[in-house]
C-alpha cells in the first residue's frame, strides 16, 4: 500500500474517531466511508472497521461512564438480544443493493429531524416492559453485522426519539452497545473468513487518538444540544455512505 494512502487514512480515521466518539459512536461508518474512498476492498473494510469500532466505542464507554453518563438496565436488555444477532449478521455477506439504500435514507430521516429539533421527546420514560428493548436490540443488532457497524447510527436516534433516555445518557448505552455488538460481529466474521487485515495495526493509532479527544469532551464538556447537532452530523455521514458508498 502507498505511503499517501497510509497517510491520508489515518488522517481521515483520525477525524471520522474524534467526531463519532463525541456522540459515543465508534466511527465505523466514517471508516467504511473513507477506506472506500481510497478504493479499498470489501473484504478488508469490514473487519478494519469494525476493530478501529471496538477500539473507539472501549474508549467512549470508559469517558462515558465515569461522567455518569449510563444505564445498566437499558444497556443489559438491549445487548442481550443485540450480540447474538451481531454474531449471525457479521457471519453473512449480502449484497448492499437492496438495505443499503433504505438504511440510508432512515439515516438522514433521522439526522433531519435531529437538526430540526423535532421528534426528541423532552420528558425521559423508559419502556415499562423489557420487550421492546429486547426488540430493537435484536434488529439493530442483525443490521449492525450486517452493515459492519457497530449499531449506534440506529440506536440512538431511536433511544431520543422514543424518549427512552437523556441525551449524554444515550451516547453512553450507545457506546458500550457498539463495543459488544463490534465485538460480535468481527468473531463472526472471522468464523467465515478466518483473516483480519494487518493494515488494522497501521490505522489504530490515529483511531484510538481521535477516539480519547472525542470522547473526552463529548462525556463532560460539550452541553446536550451541541450533541443532538453532531449526531446529526454523524447520521448524515452515515447516511450518505449507506446511499452513495460501495
Amino acid at each position: 500500500m502507498e505511503l499517501e494512502v497510509i497517510i491520508g487514512l489515518a488522517g481521515l480515521i483520525f477525524l471520522a474517531a474524534a467526531l463519532y466518539s463525541s456522540v459515543g459512536h465508534g466511527g465505523a461508518s466514517g471508516y467504511l466511508a473513507a477506506m472506500a474512498l481510497f478504493g479499498l476492498a470489501p473484504l478488508v473494510m469490514k473487519p478494519t472497521a469494525l476493530t478501529l469500532n471496538i477500539l473507539v466505542a472501549a474508549i467512549a464507554t470508559i469517558k462515558f461512564y465515569r461522567a455518569g453518563c449510563f444505564s445498566w438496565k437499558l444497556f443489559q436488555s438491549l445487548a442481550l438480544a443485540s450480540v447474538p444477532f451481531a454474531f449471525i449478521g457479521g457471519a453473512v455477506s449480502l449484497p448492499g443493493y437492496l438495505y443499503k439504500p433504505i438504511v440510508g435514507l432512515v439515516l438522514l430521516y433521522a439526522a433531519y429531524q435531529l437538526l430540526a429539533g423535532k421528534g426528541v421527546k423532552a420528558e425521559v420514560s423508559p419502556p415499562a416492559s423489557r420487550l421492546p428493548l429486547f426488540a430493537s436490540g435484536a434488529v439493530i443488532g442483525l443490521l449492525s453485522g450486517l452493515t459492519g457497524v457497530g449499531g449506534g447510527i440506529f440506536l440512538s436516534p431511536l433511544l431520543l426519539f422514543l424518549g427512552w433516555a437523556e441525551t449524554r445518557q444515550v451516547s453512553g448505552v450507545a457506546a458500550a452497545f457498539i463495543l459488544v455488538n463490534s465485538a460480535a460481529g468481527l468473531l463472526g466474521h472471522y468464523s467465515a473468513v478466518s483473516s483480519i487485515p494487518g493494515e488494522v495495526l497501521v490505522w489504530a493509532p490515529a483511531a484510538i487518538l481521535g477516539g480519547w479527544i472525542g470522547a473526552q469532551y463529548g462525556s463532560r464538556r460539550l452541553p446536550a444540544p451541541i450533541i443532538l447537532k453532531l449526531l446529526s452530523a454523524v447520521l448524515l455521514v452515515a447516511g450518505l455512505k449507506m446511499l452513495f458508498g460501495v
